[in-house]
């Protein structure tokens, strides 16, 4: 199939309103996928960090995922409102706050996500660790908290800056997680199409946050969504694709992802955001 022909049977399963985007290279790469080569725009050197042009606040957030023993949940869930409480207490000291928590109602079972916010850096980050390492209290909470998760997972992100920045909401929501892993070199595309795409769904309220990781997972994103319950989320899903330009934004972005899943969170009982 030639390159006209391509175009061609592109066009025709794009929206009608799409527009082919260029790519600094003419020349198709066997190696590469034909549809990726339309797509996605190569991105230019930089002597500026493909993070700072993304997100320009000296603010890291830290989100720990922790799957639980199916058994030990309320044991669990116990023991991290203490130690939430405890860390709060010292927040002036050690310079960190939760901004959400929750447990997995839809996907993965028996995990809990937590959220923290570091005002500062990667600095700020190091003096928090030696702290929690010379606190006992802390420390025998951890120790404790050992015996009750199965594996333990942490990124350190950075937050986008076309996004909101995760203010706590009033009582009661479900959030959705959206996580994915896109293809390295690709994620100033991700940020373009996405800081035009969010104006279309600003409207009724429902996103809550978006990040993307430093440390990690790389070229992993996260988009948090807010929702009364799910027949909400899927109104409001459905009336967004009568939004014109949301569907340009869907098929620009859908090349650059390798892959993606979704969480339904609910809010646990001493979540800032619920």
């Amino acid at each position: 199939m030639n390159s006209l022909s391509r175009i061609t049977v592109l066009s025709s399963i794009l929206p009608k309103n799409a527009r082919l985007l260029g790519t600094s290279n003419t020349q198709l790469n066997a190696d590469d996928g034909w549809l990726s080569k339309l797509l996605v725009r190569k991105i230019e050197p930089t002597k500026e960090s493909h993070s700072r042009m993304l997100s320009d606040k000296e603010i890291i957030y830290a989100l720990h995922t922790h799957n639980i023993r199916p058994d030990s949940v309320d044991k669990y869930l116990k023991n991290y409102k203490t130690s939430v409480a405890l860390v709060e207490s010292k927040k002036s000291e050690i310079g960190c706050e939760l901004v959400g928590s929750w447990t997995v109602s839809v996907g993965d079972m028996d995990q809990a996500l937590h959220l923290w916010r570091y005002v500062g850096g990667f600095e700020k980050i190091d003096k928090a660790k030696i702290l929690f390492k010379e606190n006992q209290e802390i420390r025998t909470l951890e120790k404790e908290r050992g015996d009750f998760v199965r594996s333990r997972h942490l990124q350190y992100l950075l937050a986008f800056s076309f996004w909101p920045t995760g203010e706590p909401r009033s009582p009661s929501n479900i959030y959705e997680i959206r996580s994915y892993s896109l293809k390295p070199g690709t994620m100033i595309e991700w940020g373009n199409n996405w800081a035009r795409g969010l104006t279309y769904r600003r409207a009724k309220n429902e996103a809550f946050a978006g990040y993307f990781s430093q440390i990690g997972r790389l070229y992993n994103v996260h988009h948090i969504w807010c929702y009364k319950d799910l027949q909400a989320r899927r109104e409001t899903r459905e009336s967004t694709w009568r939004n014109p330009g949301w569907d340009e934004c869907v098929a620009y972005t859908v090349p650059l992802i390798r892959e993606m899943h979704c969480r339904i969170l609910e809010p646990t009982e001493f979540s800032p955001t619920q």
